[in-house]
């Protein structure tokens, strides 16, 4: 039996397949599912959201005081973050966790809940599978290698599975089946026809997905983006956050400034803000006083987040840091500030889930992993076949063979 190379890459690409196929499948649905999942709850909080103007005129309460609200209405939920949006009829946001909040009346204090906790509740099950299978505990960095593994293990089969796409001959017969979908076929011609046609649409957005999917399961992978670009990687996982802002001691007895007068402030830095939000503290549930740094660091900055209308990237923010005592504004860091590595290393993240290029770029990304999920049931269909062929009618052989011709899967 003559080995060729074509062999030598299919059937590393197709035991690759039946080992990685089911948690690929699931990657895959769950990303389909968490795909739009920033407007859906949007919409969800938009009853949330709304507060009537009580008059044209009329005073907002001060932020410390919405906090104030908060504790009291919330004592076992402690703030760790306020976003602050610029319409008069939009409720101010106060996190009290990595994706738990609260919206308050600006005019009156009333707490509301957020909506649509089934909604939460869905998102935060297909977030769990989408990264450690639904693991718990310390059984997550098993889960979490498990889905890194079969992540890289789709990377390799999108980059071999374009090889053996590849026509021998570049002609419209040899080319058409395998660019679009042919009605009238059944069994394992069909599969075929929809294994090559739905990789090869989906080939660029999968290996973009897979590839930033890698960067993000392997400090590896993150820190080799730094590299690359000459810059010093970070010394944990993931993006970069700024380096803390040390303030000078203050003198003795000052107290720092309101967060109304800090938020006045950092609005200056953006006249065409969407939003603001401030990170409470410095403690790990956001409990410490402000302006102050976790024990034995002294006082530091406050680091407003602003979000601009038409700023691009669309996932960009002007990061500013306010001496929390006087105001003064002792960093102002935009996107373009940051060094390559970190804006190469950012542009992954919301390429991975689509956000990079909006909403037009989430549809990109969910139809891909649908297109995922039906690679992976046809490859299990043909690998079946493959392992477990039964007899085929004639007329059905015929016409798989024809379909086949000079674009069939190499045999052993």
């Amino acid at each position: 039996m003559r080995i060729t190379l074509r062999k030598l890459i299919f059937w590393p690409h197709l035991i690759s397949g039946i080992i990685a196929g089911v948690v690929i499948a699931i990657m895959s649905i769950t990303g389909v599912a968490i795909a739009f999942e920033h407007q859906i709850l949007d919409w969800a909080d938009r009853d949330s959201r709304q507060v009537q103007v009580p008059a044209p005129d009329a005073a907002r309460l001060p932020i410390d005081e919405l906090l104030a609200r908060v504790r009291a209405a919330r004592p076992e939920a402690q703030p760790s973050g306020v976003t602050v949006y610029p319409e008069p009829t939009a409720a101010v946001l106060v996190s009290t966790g990595r994706s738990s909040g609260v919206y308050v009346n600006p005019y009156t204090g009333e707490v509301r809940d957020q909506g649509a906790q089934g909604w939460r509740k869905f998102f935060h099950v297909m977030e769990e599978w989408h990264r450690w299978l639904g693991a718990q505990g310390d059984n997550r960095a098993m889960g979490r290698a498990i889905t890194g593994v079969c992540n890289a293990a789709f990377l390799f089969l999108a980059i071999t599975g374009l090889y053996l796409w590849w026509p021998r001959k570049w002609t419209m017969k040899t080319v058409r089946p395998t660019l679009w979908f042919r009605g009238g076929l059944r069994g394992k011609a069909r599969d075929f026809n929809w294994h090559n046609v739905i990789g090869f649409w989906s080939l660029p957005v999968l290996i973009v997905l897979t590839a930033t999917g890698m960067v993000i399961s392997y400090k590896w992978a993150s820190d080799l983006v730094f590299t690359i670009t000459g810059n010093t990687p970070p010394a944990t996982q993931g993006p970069p956050s700024a380096t803390p802002v040390k303030v000078s001691p203050p003198p003795e007895g000052a107290k720092p400034l309101g967060l109304d007068a800090l938020f006045t402030e950092a609005r200056k830095q953006a006249p065409a803000w969407e939003n603001i939000s401030v990170r409470m503290g410095g403690g790990p549930r956001g409990n410490a006083p402000q302006g102050r740094g976790p024990q034995g660091q002294g006082p530091q900055a406050l680091a407003f987040s602003i979000r601009e209308t038409g700023a691009w990237p669309l996932f960009a923010s002007t990061q500013v840091s306010l001496d929390p005592f006087t105001g003064q504004v002792l960093r102002r860091e935009t996107f373009a500030d940051n060094n390559l590595g970190r804006r190469l290393r950012t542009w992954m993240r919301f390429l991975h889930t689509g956000e990079a290029l909006g909403w037009m770029g989430q549809l990109v990304a969910a139809l891909a992993s649908l297109g995922s999920v039906l690679l992976v049931w046809t490859g299990f269909a043909l690998s079946w076949r493959r392992f477990f062929p039964r007899r085929q009618a004639r007329a059905s052989a015929s016409e798989e063979a024809s379909a086949t011709t000079e674009q069939s899967e190499p045999t052993a």
